[in-house]
């Protein structure tokens, strides 16, 4: 196949919003060697995922020696290892390879990764302090990252199902053009499907800094409320900035705290406590994405009941004379 230039795979392969640390420091390797693997070589996107999780495994058995030498070793073989696993999508998205399948196996040997590498360094911890603090912070890692793909993924499933119930409420009273795609990309959550870009639901949470010239949103979207997130002193203008960048304004995710554990602190040879400062982060964002999808649904409940009231509108002008004086 002909291979576009570089800026062109970047435009094809990268997502409009990623994690901070997937833009600044795994986009600008991954997406070079994206590009050098589809023009010179044959290795289709399940293999380079079945590589991502063997060199996790092997991350993992640095990781259980518990030496520092090993933990940076370690460290160096997981952020690989997340490289492997952020160009397997890539691949899939630039050479048109991609499958369901595909995003399954991507998607579950994420956790494998995640539950061997939890379990072997703070095993490796305990096997060097016999702290039993340690046994606890593997539990504890394990479930936040199982809670967070899980969240993750019903989110994005409950958003999705909106936005089609809405859109079909919409077409039915003749609001948009059936042909028209209105939707708009979501920055909240981590897409749970990773092999193709998925439509993703608009946010109800933020309020967009639409300029004069920015087009009028669709018929059927309701506008985004203003909350006390919004209201935060320089909070649009950050978000804005990190958005140009391609950054996600949910910050602290599920991949930022993955590489806080075992990268970050297995560099600084300092297991426990980045480990609770990682889990704190991550469940203040999770709330944050949870509050954000309340304001959603209630923001779903008041466009269909709209829609409600402007079809009686519409039979209410459509009835015969003879109707309405029947009805008065």
């Amino acid at each position: 196949m002909r291979v576009p230039s570089l800026p062109e795979v970047r435009r094809l392969t990268e997502k409009e919003r990623d994690a901070w640390w997937t833009v600044l420091l795994v986009d600008p390797v991954a997406t070079p060697l994206v590009r050098w693997t589809a023009m010179w070589t044959r290795v289709t996107p399940n293999q380079i995922t079945w590589a991502a999780l063997v060199l996790g495994l092997g991350a993992a058995a640095c990781f259980a020696q518990g030496d520092w030498q090993w933990l940076v070793a370690g460290a160096v073989v997981y952020h690989v290892s997340f490289i492997l696993d952020c160009m397997d999508g890539k691949l899939a998205r630039l050479t048109g390879k991609g499958s369901a399948f595909g995003a399954w196996l991507d998607y579950i040997f994420d956790r494998v990764r995640v539950l061997a590498c939890a379990v072997a360094l703070m095993g490796g911890q305990y096997r060097q302090s016999e702290d039993v603090t340690y046994i606890w912070l593997a539990v504890a890692v394990v479930f936040l990252d199982m809670l967070r793909y899980m969240d993750a993924l019903e989110i994005w499933k409950v958003r999705l199902n909106m936005r089609r119930r809405q859109r079909e409420r919409a077409e039915e009273l003749g609001l948009i053009d059936p042909s028209q795609d209105n939707g708009s990309d979501d920055d909240a959550d981590d897409t749970p499907v990773k092999a193709a870009r998925v439509p993703a639901q608009p946010t109800a949470g933020d309020a967009s800094a639409a300029s004069a010239t920015a087009p009028a949103a669709p018929a059927h979207v309701v506008p985004p409320a203003k909350t006390f997130i919004t209201r935060l002193p320089g909070y649009v203008r950050l978000r804005d900035f990190l958005v140009s960048h391609r950054i996600r304004i949910h910050l602290f995710s599920g991949i930022e705290f993955q590489m806080t554990i075992f990268i970050v602190a297995p560099l600084l040879n300092q297991i426990f406590w980045p480990t609770v400062a990682a889990g704190v982060l991550l469940l203040a964002f999770e709330v944050l994405v949870v509050y954000r999808l309340l304001l959603a649904t209630r923001a779903f409940q008041r466009t269909m009941a709209r829609y409600d009231r402007l079809e009686a509108e519409m039979k209410s002008e459509t009835s015969s004379p003879s109707e309405q004086a029947t009805l008065v």
